[in-house]
């Protein structure tokens, strides 16, 4: 069963709140021109990958996009959230540690899940959290729940990851992408988030790979 199919509609806002310490203050003020929905709905088709040791990881903190590619080929395309004020930063890295149950460890808020945890550099990292059309994290890479999952199962420890302004792809398939605003959503009861349940519906049910 898929996560979006567990909870009735007020209670989807569930574990969106993942990997954000204060939600509703880690945003900007800016507002979004467009909406196309929610994160929780948002279900990218992903490639499998013929080598797995050719995948590389593309994030364009300009356009909020994250692509999976191997060699020419586009794996996964998903938005994404990235830091204030340039946090993210820019540069070529590589996935160091990988934690689908990670939770945060640092006060405030300790305890908190980020789950998919993908990290680049100690204390950053790409995981599951609210998405908005703007820039509203402290340096993280948040990601739709479904998307999360999806990166985590294609990625190893290792895989190429490039954080640079723009990307080529940004003006191809990073255009078709939609307008993702969790800004709405209430966040879920911090006894739910702190709880072993979360993770256990967070799980990835759905066809993983459309080939």
């Amino acid at each position: 069963m898929k996560i979006s199919s567990l909870f009735p509609r007020l209670a989807i806002a569930m574990a969106l709140a993942a990997g954000c310490v204060n939600l509703t203050s880690c945003g900007t003020t800016a507002k979004s021109t467009a909406r196309n929905g929610t994160s929780d709905k948002f279900d990218p088709p992903a490639l499998r990958p013929k080598n797995p040791a050719a995948v590389q990881v593309k994030v364009s903190t300009g356009a909020q996009r994250v692509y999976v590619v191997e060699g020419d080929r586009i794996l996964l395309a998903t938005p994404c959230s990235v830091g204030t004020g340039g946090t993210t930063g820019q540069g070529n890295y590589r996935i160091t540690y990988k934690n689908a149950t990670k939770r945060r460890i640092s006060q405030p808020d300790a305890g908190y899940p980020m789950p998919y945890w993908m990290e680049w550099k100690p204390a950053y990292g790409m995981h599951w959290g609210f998405v908005k059309p703007y820039p509203c994290t402290h340096g993280c890479i948040r990601l739709p729940m479904k998307s999360a999952a999806k990166i985590f199962a294609l990625t190893r420890t290792g895989t190429p990851l490039s954080i640079q302004h723009s990307h080529p792809e940004d003006a191809t398939v990073g255009k078709t992408l939609p307008v993702l605003d969790d800004g709405p959503l209430p966040n879920p009861p911090k006894s739910y988030l702190l709880s072993a349940k979360f993770f256990q519906d967070s799980e990835y049910h759905g066809k993983m790979f459309v080939d």
